[in-house]
């Protein structure tokens, strides 16, 4: 009997799509492992000659990440703690508005843009500019983090490949999420959390694209393997597994940091969108916008430098800034003081602010994570002091702090609270975690650091062909194609000459073909045409118009729904279909293309989304409305 269903799920078994997808997420993993290996080369490189050697500022970073540089520490000089990112600023403003203007910003946004609204689809130069301009903004001590920039470099690797295979839109918006979660997964030596954080980053709601899940966990397990023979397996903060979670009472300062985290990141947000719009503004060219926010960093480091009275701990609103992430946990907080602590964390929000908003080139979860640390820290620290018996390690406040504003700030609670237990070991965190991250969650659901991410499926382009039925249940075509467009029809004895020369100025894909009474006879599209041209070059009969038209016509009528004429474009795929009038199919009153269709659609998610009266209809007639999360605030 077992042997027999085993047999039988054998030959059940779609050997072919499995090895498809095994041999995709394997060349995607491999292509982003190696590409982490590089970046994280260049990064390390670019910190330790002008952080430590040029600078003469502590070089610091998590355990579990030595530097493999040494350029040997210099000697300390002021003017170039703001010169420096300055100058890195500029260069990394021009790479990337000179050559890839996409690759601009923390870079999670682009990819998470690709994937809605340009079919997944990233220009093959974006990977190494983001990758240059990423390296030099971090390494010359601009702020932000690693994730976005890899997650951009994977995202494009995944689209470069699905272009050059000439697969479907639909496999290259998997093979780009395949790639996002393969660089988070990678860098950060978290490969469960890199697929997550691929499906649940590309939405503001609580939605998962759950169909990209497996082609990254594929991917990102794959890019995990490769980066971990050059960096080994271990966790990128050491020494943090030995505190967790054993008392009920514990809930409650929990809940006050779930509060805390999810106000600074609502903070975050307003700045970091601030900064970029103030300096949006500036009439300079883009470039010297980001040598200026360069200079703002570096400034608001010296400053903080000169009244700590040394560089150690606060220089950490420089760069990637983990180094006081690791000295918390080595220290269980006793190192750092709560108004250090205080000072890194806003210093942090400003110089991030300053380092993306300007048009460096860095990514945001980095930065999500020392603030949230620094703040979890505080927060746990005070609570010690207050209730030594119920908290007694403020190192685990800290660690949930990181997971908790970063849930807050970009909406990913589930990736969230496993990325901070793989970077830093302790899953005896796990439940606080949970607490914090879905009450922030919560509080924080209303924005986002992502301004790219779709409220939810229903608002997404890429699921436009699942849920245009719901939205365009009662409209049809006669309501949404344009009667004023103007469209060419053909003759049916006009000879192949004429019809290019009738067709030579439209963009027109689809042409009408009418008899002497002016009738249609058919339809055919611009392959056709072709198909005669080759033909003829090659010595064929001349062919008339009527002889372009195939069998079949493709045509709706005014009354049809617009579900259906949806459906024909889907199911054949084309993007215009004729219209005939109800009364007389053969007399043509116009083209439906998939533009029309899409413009119907985006404004009935409108009518959706205001609700009311006007909103657009159920399969069942009845008036939809939308729930709060699927609205976003900008």
């Amino acid at each position: 009997m077992i042997a027999t269903r085993l047999a039988r799920m054998i030959r059940e078994f779609d050997f072919q799509v499995a090895g498809k997808w095994l041999a995709l997420g394997l060349v995607v993993g491999v292509a982003t492992g190696l590409a982490a290996i590089g970046f994280q080369l260049c990064v390390d490189a670019a910190r330790s000659f002008f952080l430590a050697h040029l600078m003469g500022l502590p070089l610091t970073g998590p355990g579990g990440e030595p530097s493999e540089f040494s350029f040997g520490t210099g000697e300390y000089a002021s003017w170039l703690v703001v010169a420096i990112p300055a100058l890195g600023g500029l260069v990394a403003g021009a790479l990337v508005y000179w050559l890839a203007p996409e690759a601009e910003g923390h870079g999670t946004d682009a990819a998470i843009r690709a994937y809605h609204r340009k079919l997944g689809v990233i220009r093959a130069r974006v990977p190494p500019v983001k990758t240059l301009a990423s390296a030099i903004t971090l390494g010359t001590g601009g702020s932000g983090g690693r994730e976005g920039p890899i997650a951009l470099i994977g995202a494009g690797i995944g689209s470069f490949l699905a272009v050059r295979l000439g697969l479907s839109p639909r496999t290259r918006r998997w093979l780009l999420a395949a790639g996002i979660g393969a660089g988070v997964g990678a860098i950060f030596r978290a490969p469960l959390a890199g697929a997550l954080f691929a499906g649940e980053v590309l939405y503001s709601s609580s939605d998962v694209e759950t169909e990209v899940l497996l082609p990254a966990v594929v991917a990102s397990i794959v890019a995990y393997s490769i980066y971990t023979i050059r960096y080994g397996s271990g966790h990128m903060f050491v020494g943090a597994g030995t505190s967790g979670f054993s008392n009920p009472l514990e809930l409650g300062p929990y809940l006050v940091l779930a509060v805390v985290v999810a106000l600074a990141a609502l903070a975050y947000v307003n700045i970091f969108y601030g900064m970029r719009d103030l300096f949006a503004r500036l009439p300079i060219p883009r470039a010297f916008r980001a040598m200026i926010g360069g200079a703002m960093t570096g400034g608001i480091a010296l400053l903080l430098i000169q009244l700590a009275g040394g560089p150690v701990h606060v220089v950490d609103v420089m760069s990637s800034g983990y180094g006081v992430i690791q000295q918390i946990i080595n220290t269980d907080g006793a190192g750092v003081t709560v108004l250090v602590l205080l000072a890194i964390s806003l210093g942090k929000i400003l110089t991030t602010s300053l380092t993306i908003g300007s048009g460096g080139s860095a990514g945001v979860f980095g930065p999500s994570m020392v603030i949230g640390a620094t703040l979890g820290a505080a927060v746990g620290k005070a609570f010690h002091v207050l209730m030594p018996g119920i908290v007694a390690h403020p190192t685990t406040f800290a660690i949930v702090g990181m997971a908790g504003f970063f849930a807050a700030a970009a909406n990913t609670p589930i990736s969230t609270v496993v990325m901070v237990s793989e970077l830093t070991g302790n899953y005896e965190l796990l439940m606080p975690s949970m607490w914090v991250c879905a009450l922030a969650f919560l509080v924080g659901r209303r924005w986002s650091i992502y301004r790219a991410q779709e409220p939810s499926k229903l608002w997404s382009p890429a699921h436009f062909g699942e849920f245009a039925p719901e939205v365009l249940a009662t409209a049809t075509v006669g309501e949404v194609f344009r009667r004023e467009r103007k469209f060419v029809t053909l003759r049916a004895d006009m000879t192949l000459d004429e019809v290019l020369d009738a067709t030579a100025h439209t963009r027109q894909r689809l042409f009408p073909v009418l008899d002497a009474a002016g009738k249609l006879s058919g339809a055919f599209r611009i392959d056709e045409l072709t198909h005669a041209l080759q033909d003829r070059a090659r010595g064929g009969v001349e062919p008339r118009a009527r002889d372009l038209v195939p069998r079949r016509t493709l045509a709706v009528r005014l009354s049809d729904k617009v579900e259906r004429a949806q459906k024909m474009l889907r199911n054949n795929h084309v993007q215009e279909l004729l219209v005939l009038e109800d009364g007389d199919e053969q007399r043509v009153a116009g083209i439906v293309t998939g533009a029309d269709i899409l413009l119907a659609h985006t404004r009935g998610l409108s009518r959706w989304q205001v609700g009311g009266p006007e909103a657009a209809p159920r399969q069942d007639g009845t008036a939809a409305s939308r729930t709060p999360d699927e609205g976003r605030e900008s």
